[in-house]
């Protein structure tokens, strides 16, 4: 069963349980925006669904609703970002404004980020540097819930990473994916389902194939990318390595293993080599390399010929990345958004915490 909300009614509510939070009205709308975006682009998993979460973190005293942001280290291309332990969603568009900013001064702007939390999608914050010319790339190390390839430790987070590539008149390119063969909210859209995961995403607590949904309750793992090594599980290991290592180990957060849990009741690790989760952000500005106008042509020419390509049999047309979300945001902005009642239920138990009106 299924509720259905206007994106308006939840990007109401979100501010307003973020406005109970204490963070300030700037705050709070850019997280409910940030937030909403996941579910109004079809990636239910981290959008409304996530909110408890927030909320729980905020009381376990995780989350600082009222940060000092600020930069603590620069060059005229780089930079790091302190979170003050604030939203992820507020802290990942100050630091990708910073990467912008100093991309159209240099070229290039790349800040990584410490003492954050969880940021939301990582797509939205690549995006943001579409409106000035610029490709965007975002990436975030995340909760210890992947175990490498041959090991059944959990050592990295599903870490995604996002590019966004502006075109001319055709839409933009918007890669935004995890380095695990499915994210963890994959996982928990199935658990409120009572279903199955496919084989290949999960494995049980001594590295055996399982299809639990749950399976992380009793200390399995999530998979890199590519399920294992004969299909190439080695790559998404070395790609989810890679997004800590930018994310974390380059901005003084938490790293591995040491990375904080988003689930409020999950002990912090001990003996956490730095401050909070990371993230990593780019900005490149497109005449930096050409100009600009040759650049947005051939994207064109490059998408137009992709989405040219000739489908496999069974198959309608050949997709280019960001088409699907940005297809369901047209859908889901004039139809609404549907929510899984476990959710919907999630969100009145909020509303009944803070005395509001969802």
């Amino acid at each position: 069963m299924e509720k259905l909300y206007s994106y308006q009614e939840l990007h109401r509510f979100t501010n307003d349980i973020f406005t109970a939070m204490g963070c300030s009205p700037e705050h709070a709308e850019l997280a409910a925006r940030v937030l909403v975006s996941a579910d109004l682009r079809g990636i239910d998993s981290h959008g409304v669904a996530r909110l408890s979460g927030y909320v729980r973190l905020w009381e376990a005293g995780r989350i600082n609703a009222k940060p000092d942001i600020r930069i603590v280290h620069e060059t005229p291309s780089t930079a790091v970002v302190d979170g003050d332990s604030g939203l992820g969603l507020v802290v990942a568009p100050y630091a990708m404004q910073v990467a912008i900013d100093k991309a159209k001064l240099a070229g290039t702007g790349w800040v990584s980020v410490r003492n954050s939390n969880h940021f939301g999608i990582a797509g939205i914050h690549a995006m943001m540097a579409l409106e000035h010319q610029m490709i965007g790339m975002a990436m975030t190390n995340a909760s210890a819930l992947v175990a490498p390839t041959f090991s059944t430790e959990r050592m990295l987070g599903t870490n995604p990473v996002a590019v966004a590539i502006p075109a001319g008149s055709q839409p933009p390119f918007v890669a935004d994916m995890a380095t695990t063969t499915a994210a963890n909210g994959k996982l928990e859209i199935l658990q409120r389902k009572n279903a199955d995961t496919p084989l290949g995403w999960v494995q049980d607590k001594d590295g055996n194939d399982s299809t639990d949904a749950n399976i992380l309750k009793k200390q399995g793992a999530l998979l890199p990318l590519g399920s294992d090594r004969e299909h190439g599980s080695h790559k998404g290991y070395a790609l989810g390595s890679i997004v800590d290592i930018f994310s974390a180990v380059l901005s003084g957060a938490s790293y591995g293993p040491w990375a904080p849990p988003f689930p409020a009741y999950v002990p912090m690790p001990e003996n956490m080599p730095g401050k909070g989760l990371g993230h990593f952000f780019g900005a490149m500005r497109v005449d930096a390399f050409r100009p600009a106008e040759e650049f947005l042509q051939h994207m064109d020419n490059w998408i137009s010929r992709f989405r040219a390509a000739t489908p496999a049999a069974g198959y309608e047309r050949v997709l280019v990345p960001g088409d699907p979300e940005r297809e369901m945001e047209s859908v889901r902005m004039a139809e609404g958004i549907p929510v899984v009642s476990s959710v919907a239920d999630d969100l009145q138990q909020l509303a009944d915490r803070f005395s509001l009106q969802l």
